[in-house]
């Protein structure tokens, strides 16, 4: 059963999962900033990562580890990307595998790696080893708070989440920290996410399963419109939970892939509405277009539009900025087809601005949550986008953010 207690137990919900967070020195804050989830039980990984060409060193260590199709743990730290740092970057993310390894008595090659933080400098090492041998001496079932805050960079908090749900007659657990709040554009996963299961399923259906929750979840967020180099979502399934293993796509396998992407759906909206500075959270759903694509190039035009963005900030009904990044959006459109409704209220419709109540109108502008409807009128296929505003203290948080 879902309760506050478990979401707050995140990654070590389900059965045989540690994990632990630690201050290992690396952000300047001296916050929390290194964190290790582990699990005894050998685990089946799946991940997907960055499709940005200048990616971080964990990412291409990690993504090795993802072929190797096993894992016993993941060692993250914030503060320092690990990008662009070239060959000592590479090694130092070895390292970081390594050295938890050694510390758990696992190989090498079962370490997933990860990284946050500035780009172009180099790790602490020094640091480092002192703070993997801190967390995993910390490593306990109730550790998954201090891992969640020890990815965060800009997030004004950590996400976590749990589900339970019956496969094969057994209660299968879920669990997941994430971060995310700026540089956020995907084309795979945004930010950082590792998630946790109990339950037994073949590698590579673990993987099939995760792409295709990506591609309607955490692929369906922008924040900025900036992809970073170190973006990664993992899933590690260690089996503990003894339901019979999963090896075709079958009932127990969509009952698996839904609670994966309900976990996905609502780390997606989460990360979108704590954008860095946002004010709102935007649901972006368009409707009648031609192909998934279509709808959903058509929402992230909207959703990544500075002067869109800014209008709600302002709490401006200004329906024309969204209008016209429907027609940018490079997909054939009919103007005169095409209704845009804020907070169910039309204000574009027929080529021309709709009549409406501008007092319910206002409201709408308001509030916190708000839903942008569009429908194309030209097909069955639809897409949703969750973003957010642009603040003014968007602007600062990324103008201070390497000084």
């Amino acid at each position: 059963m879902f309760t506050e207690e478990n979401a707050k137990k995140g990654v070590t919900f389900p059965l045989g999962f540690k994990a632990a967070g630690v201050k290992a020195g690396i952000k300047k804050s001296g916050n929390l900033d290194l964190a290790v989830i582990y699990t005894e039980k050998e685990a089946a990984v799946a991940g997907t990562f960055t499709q940005n060409q200048v990616f971080a060193a964990p990412v291409a260590v990690s993504k090795e580890v993802v072929k190797g199709g096993k894992a016993h743990a993941i060692v993250a730290n914030a503060g320092c990307a690990n990008a662009c740092t070239g060959e000592q970057g590479l090694a130092d993310a070895k390292a970081m595998a390594s050295l938890t390894a050694k510390e758990l008595g696992c190989g090498d090659t079962e370490v997933i790696v990860a990284s946050t933080g500035v780009i172009g400098v180099n790790l602490p090492m020094d640091k480092m080893a002192a703070g993997i041998k801190n967390a995993v001496s910390e490593l306990s079932e109730d550790g998954s708070s201090n891992a969640g805050n020890a990815i965060v960079t800009t997030d004004t908090y950590s996400k976590a989440c749990s589900s339970e749900v019956e496969i094969g007659g057994k209660k299968v657990r879920f669990g997941a920290i994430a971060k995310g709040s700026g540089m956020i554009q995907p084309n795979m996963a945004t930010m950082l996410c590792f998630i946790t299961t109990d339950a037994d399923i073949d590698q590579k259906l673990l993987q099939a399963a995760l792409s295709d929750v990506v591609e309607v979840t955490f692929n369906m967020i922008s924040i900025d419109g900036d992809m970073s180099t170190n973006d990664m979502a993992i899933v590690m399934a260690n089996g503990e939970a003894g339901n019979k293993k999963i090896t075709e796509k079958d009932a127990d396998y969509e009952k698996f892939a839904a609670a994966l992407k309900s976990i996905c759906t609502g780390l997606s909206q989460r990360i979108a509405a704590d954008g860095e500075g946002a004010t709102k959270f935007l649901t972006i759903n368009v409707s009648g277009a031609k192909t998934f694509a279509d709808a959903k190039q058509v929402a992230m035009s909207v959703a990544k539009s500075p002067l869109v963005k800014t209008a709600f900030f302002g709490q401006d009904p200004n329906w024309g900025r969204v209008i016209c990044a429907v027609g940018y959006a490079g997909v054939p459109i009919a103007p005169e087809k095409t209704v845009v409704k804020f907070g169910g209220i039309p204000v574009y419709a027929n080529g021309v601005g709709a009549s409406f109540d501008e007092a319910a109108l206002r409201d709408v502008m308001s509030e916190h949550d708000i839903v942008i409807d569009i429908a194309l009128g030209l097909g069955d296929a639809d897409a949703t986008v969750w973003s957010c505003d642009f603040s003014y203290e968007y602007v600062k948080i990324n103008g201070e953010y390497h000084t």
